[in-house]
């Protein structure tokens, strides 16, 4: 660890231990809160995490072709709503930008998209937003920020997330003697420097219903995870898609039906650490419930659509043909650099299968393309 990276982490955990001493213990959601999302030295408030050279490198890094395919996603949305004059491109946790800067450009196959198109980038740190202002600033559209979803502009809208909802704080519940009770965080008994998990309170009958039905029944030492941020944001986008036409596409690493079991983890320098030892300085993330996802969606009063594989979805929507395209015009290494990209993001072994979709609409508008409608 840096001395850059030492100061706030040793805010954090200072300010956890206090927090700690004070409560007794903390929810497994109000301590990735902390070591996320705290403005002066939380994870993502401190520093860039994104690329081959930071924490973490996500698919747009990996190639244009992610970012252009979705533009090219984005831009048949907004020619199925009719072609609005003026739309909303709107990107939840935009990363380094590089995502949007690959839609944009393939955008301008579609004529008249980027005379309509008005971006707004929804994020919460300032690290990232200088660098996603950095990477667009020779955008052919100008770019805005939002802090939350609910602050972007009205309008009909195509809505973007890859890799946000994996980062949205989790609770967690083990099943004990016939009850669920709360995972939590609290401090070493002989060791108050250190972190460890325990078990909490019971949880609530509300609470309960966070979780999966097919899972509420588990048998004795099962764990599962709720996750009260997806219902939140189901409900954000269908009070927004009530008032203005618009679809939205999701796509994390999770899985297609509920299942029990610990998938919370944090990544520094690209290897995988342990949760709990420097809060602050990895990031932290869990997997995604894409039937959860689209169950909420529906009882939100969305169309939902899929859940799909990421490998599936990106050769519907035409990753082998554009790699050729851009095969033409580079050298040999070039062309195979283009095919360990493909198949990193294609590849049943690799990104394919691990990462899915979830897309969502208004009601009454035609389906999300290339993605098949949800079947409960």
């Amino acid at each position: 660890m840096s001395d850059d990276d030492f100061r706030p982490a040793q805010m954090i955990k200072e300010r956890l231990q206090d927090r700690l001493r004070s409560e007794g213990a903390l929810s497994v959601a109000a301590y990735m809160a902390e070591a996320l999302f705290h403005p002066m030295a939380g994870f993502y408030a401190t520093k860039d995490p994104l690329g081959a050279a930071n924490d973490f490198i996500t698919a747009p890094e990996i190639s244009q072709m992610f970012g252009e395919l979705l533009g090219l996603w984005a831009a048949e949305c907004w020619m199925q709503m009719g072609a609005p004059s003026r739309f909303e491109l709107i990107e939840l946790g935009p990363g380094t930008g590089r995502m949007m800067s690959d839609m944009l450009r393939a955008g301008r196959a579609a004529p008249g998209f980027l005379d309509a198109v008005h971006v707004t980038l929804v994020e919460a740190s300032p690290a990232l937003k200088m660098v996603q202002g950095q990477t667009l600033a020779n955008a052919p559209v100008p770019v805005h920020w939002a802090k939350d979803f609910e602050k972007t502009p009205s309008g009909p809208a195509v809505v973007i997330g890859n890799e946000f909802l994996d980062c949205l704080p989790i609770r967690q519940a083990v099943r004990h003697q016939g009850q669920w009770r709360e995972r939590v965080v609290t401090l070493h008994p002989e060791d108050q420097d250190r972190f460890v998990f325990g078990l909490g309170p019971m949880l609530s009958d509300s609470d309960i219903g966070y979780i999966a039905p097919a899972l509420r029944k588990s048998e004795d030492g099962a764990l599962v995870e709720l996750r009260p941020g997806d219902q939140q944001q189901m409900e954000q986008l269908a009070n927004r898609f009530k008032r203005d036409p618009g679809y939205a596409l999701f796509v994390d690493y999770g899985s297609a039906k509920p299942e029990t079991g610990d998938t919370l983890q944090a990544i520094r320098a690209h290897q995988k650490v342990d949760p709990l030892d420097a809060p602050g300085t990895a990031d932290l993330t869990a997997w995604v419930d894409f039937d959860r996802l689209l169950r909420l969606g529906l009882d939100a009063g969305l169309a939902a659509f899929g859940p799909m594989t990421q490998g599936e979805f990106l050769t519907e929507l035409g990753i082998e043909q554009r790699a050729a395209v851009l095969s033409k015009s580079v050298d040999e290494a070039g062309q195979a650099r283009l095919k360990r990209q493909m198949h990193r993001l294609v590849s049943p072994e690799d990104m394919g299968e691990l990462f899915k979709l979830a897309a969502f609409s208004s009601d009454g508008l035609p389906p999300a393309p290339g993605i098949a409608p949800f079947s409960r």
